[in-house]
């Protein structure tokens, strides 16, 4: 475990080493809040709509303007969980570092879930920033904090898995922009395979469908946890984390 938390922290700090992860974290602080702006000015015009017919009715904030935020971070998590796994490894093996890591005394798996954890920590920094928008609304309303919870945990159990399979792509390539790329396209694939479901009916399409992350992570947007949902997304992580742990002994075989 020592050796995770030191791999996990040498990570960090190569993140903040420059400003790329400072601008990263801005950037996407600029567009969550552009979303949460335009959610708001939504949810007051309807609002004011409603008394000027005369037919005043209770608006709901957490239906209204925390799941449709989750889902926007959602969405926007496909581009930056990229920005965040291509250089994991590409990085080391274009600096050729990675030879260092094959022959130091320390595990695979630990080199693995050490970056892994730094990444996930990364995301959840800017989850953090992002979600300071929210404090607006129970500042001056009373939403229920017990959905947006279980949201926020849906957002960082589906940053895990696919962080994970971002970690794997970084491994097999050493340009950070082709890491990148199929990393982004991976993800959304996984964010659109529920498409087929919309038309087809086959076994085929129904595996699809369910191998869609945004099947899975829509109840947890809603406030509900569901087990299967929470399978999905372990079972994706450690899918991931174990296709990068075989990768990375293959390039200590060839090694």
């Amino acid at each position: 475990m020592r050796n995770i938390w030191t791999i996990c922290r040498k990570e960090l700090k190569s993140y903040f080493a420059s400003p790329i992860a400072y601008l990263m974290m801005a950037m996407f602080a600029i567009i969550f809040g552009f979303f949460f702006w335009n959610i708001v000015g939504y949810f007051v015009a309807a609002g004011l709509q409603a008394q000027m017919m005369g037919r005043p009715m209770p608006l709901d904030i957490n239906e209204m303007i925390l799941r449709p935020m989750l889902m926007n971070f959602s969405v926007v998590g496909l581009f930056l969980i990229p920005m965040i796994t291509m250089r994991l490894f590409a990085e080391e093996k274009r600096q050729g570092t990675i030879e260092l890591l094959l022959t130091s005394p320390v595990r695979d798996w630990d080199v693995i879930l050490g970056k892994w954890l730094a990444a996930l920590m990364l995301y959840g920094l800017t989850l953090a920033i992002c979600c300071l928008n929210f404090g607006f609304l129970f500042l001056h309303g009373n939403p229920d904090w017990k959905p947006l919870l279980v949201g926020l945990l849906g957002l960082m159990l589906q940053a895990g898995a696919l962080l994970a399979v971002g970690t794997f792509i970084s491994t097999l390539t050493k340009n950070q922009i082709i890491a990148g790329g199929v990393t982004f396209a991976v993800c959304l694939l996984l964010w659109v395979f529920e498409w087929v479901g919309g038309y087809e009916t086959a076994a085929w399409a129904r595996t699809m469908a369910y191998l869609s992350v945004v099947a899975h992570f829509e109840p947890f947007s809603k406030g509900v946890i569901d087990t299967k949902d929470a399978i999905y997304f372990v079972s994706l992580t450690y899918f991931g984390l174990f296709m990068a742990a075989r990768s990375l002994e293959t390039l200590r075989w060839r090694a």
